[in-house]
């Protein structure tokens, strides 16, 4: 099986509310679909690269919206949002192509305040070369990366984005108590804009964690 990471922009008609707000101008320029029930009932949970006030206001356009919690991430970086809908308020055609696709989705979603929604698909290689056709009708679509599936996850090495990612996220103090860097920090000596910046150094982040967590757990059953 394959795993691909794809980027689509979509028409205006088919931008989903939130995503509206981010594109319109706000503080926050990267929103995250972290999970999502297969329910009905469409509740789920988002990460928002910004405060709980610019959170909230993002969030209060949804029409759908029937409850909702706020809580500061302890890294201060960004927001959690638990939304419960009464629907997605993603586009008919969009939601039947997903519907009908005979791949997975893996989290998280990306919106970005460039327009761009970021997503990873795993599945047979027919099976993602037919959904990216029916997706490409709808946006414009772009393969940003191509590998193997694996069960314990994506490729653990670090790019070399990554890795310059945390070393100088490291320089600028982001990782010292009290933080003394920001992501926007790491942004500017990248020379790239704040919502790269932060996805690179959680890839990262997670990326270094998976490995230690992989070679403990080989350690411990030796």
């Amino acid at each position: 099986m394959k795993r691909i990471q794809f980027s689509a922009t979509y028409p205006e008609r088919l931008v989903h509310p939130l995503h509206q707000q981010i594109i319109g101008g706000t503080s926050i320029t990267r929103a995250e679909l972290l999970m999502w029930s297969p329910t009905r009932d469409a509740t789920t949970l988002f990460w928002c690269d910004g405060g709980r006030e610019a959170a909230e206001t993002i969030i209060a356009n949804i029409d759908s919206l029937l409850a909702c919690n706020f809580v500061e991430d302890t890294h201060g970086t960004g927001t959690y949002a638990f939304l419960q809908q009464d629907e997605y308020e993603f586009s008919r055609a969009l939601l039947d192509t997903i519907a009908g696709s005979r791949v997975i989705f893996l989290p998280p979603v990306a919106f970005l305040d460039t327009g761009e929604v970021r997503f990873e698909a795993v599945g047979e290689p027919t099976a993602l070369s037919t959904f990216h056709d029916e997706l490409s009708e709808l946006a414009n679509l772009s393969i940003e990366r191509v590998h193997e599936f694996e069960r314990k996850g994506s490729p653990s090495r670090l790019t070399d984005r990554q890795e310059s990612a945390l070393e100088t996220a490291a320089a600028v103090g982001y990782y010292e108590v009290p933080r003394e860097g920001t992501v926007a920090d790491v942004a500017a000596v990248l020379d790239c804009s704040k919502s790269t910046a932060g996805e690179l150094v959680r890839k990262a982040e997670a990326t270094v964690i998976r490995d230690y967590l992989e070679t403990r757990c080989r350690t411990s059953t030796t």
